[in-house]
């Protein structure tokens, strides 16, 4: 079994009403490990990628990681575009993980 499947089948598992805080701690888990963080330091959701000190070529590693683990394509002009992990969070649930949300798409 992949490593992708892993965490599509972990975030499968969770109660609907779980799913969004285990799809936000399998992403702040990337974007701690990518800074060194320890794992009592907060990390700002709100706060540009790029004022958290990352540059285009770590977004980037962290955006291949998810793909890797979530077995989905993430839009790189989003993640640039809406660059907060906040966003990118909700673009997940929303857009690229629509179907484990119960989100209707058109």
């Amino acid at each position: 079994m992949t490593q992708s499947m892993l965490a599509i089948e972990r975030l499968q598992e969770l109660p609907l009403s779980e799913r969004r805080e285990g799809l936000e701690e399998l992403v702040i888990a990337e974007f701690r490990t990518t800074l060194m963080m320890a794992d009592d330091e907060d990390l700002p959701l709100d706060m540009s990628y790029f004022e958290l000190g990352f540059t285009s070529l770590r977004i980037t590693e962290i955006k291949e990681r998810l793909e890797a683990q979530l077995g989905r394509k993430i839009s790189t002009n989003v993640l640039f575009n809406s660059p907060t992990t906040e966003r990118l969070i909700s673009y997940l649930a929303d857009e690229v993980l629509a179907d484990l949300f119960g989100v209707l798409t058109t």
